[in-house]
């Protein structure tokens, strides 16, 4: 899908894995991030994957994504966070009119739940879109249009984009059950994760 990149920001530090990666932890088979970023690219739309320019993450993220044909971008402000993934994901989004927000922590997202975002985008591409649990909670994944982009590229602190869409008409995609909230940052909640689902 040209008109519509995909963000998986990968840059962060896992600090609650307590010296695991988060991102490496087997969703069906393979590190989370690789299947992840396989969604993504399997959609068509142009994939940009966030990564520390540094340090002893980078080497196992960097070949999780071996032979995806994606498009790697190692940032040397990781240390800012999240802001500083959705600041290079802006800039590398190109003649994009929409921005997807994919992140690698949420192993519940599937291929189903991301065509029905890309498809609601594709229907106004000037209005942002987001996932939502089905009693209304909003989550992710997340699509920016592009009028947006130029807001992205100057935040900053460890937070997410959610600061961008305030006052902004956003439409809600329910996804099934707490899948657009259920992320997993701890060594707990992988194994929470496994014991509930046939994926892990």
């Amino acid at each position: 899908m040209r008109d519509l990149a995909i963000l998986i920001p990968a840059a962060g530090a896992s600090r609650r894995m307590r010296g695991g990666d988060k991102l490496l932890e087997p969703v069906a088979g393979e590190p989370a991030l690789r299947h992840t970023a396989a969604l993504a690219v399997q959609t068509g739309a142009s994939v940009i994957v966030t990564l520390p320019n540094s340090g002893p993450m980078l080497p196992a993220r960097r070949a999780a994504l071996t032979g995806l044909g994606l498009h790697p971008v190692e940032i040397p402000d990781y240390h800012d966070g999240m802001s500083a993934s959705l600041r290079a994901g802006a800039r590398a989004a190109g003649p994009a009119e929409g921005l997807m927000v994919l992140l690698p922590d949420m192993p519940d997202i599937d291929a189903a739940d991301i065509a029905l975002l890309m498809s609601a985008f594709c229907r106004d591409t000037t209005r942002p879109v987001r996932g939502m649990t089905e009693d209304g909670q909003h989550g992710h994944p997340v699509i920016f249009p592009r009028r947006l982009f130029q807001e992205m590229t100057v935040l900053t602190g460890d937070r997410g984009g959610g600061i961008i869409l305030n006052g902004e008409d956003v439409l809600g995609i329910a996804l099934a059950g707490q899948r657009a909230l259920a992320d997993l940052d701890t060594p707990e909640d992988w194994e929470a994760w496994r014991k509930a689902t046939l994926l892990g």
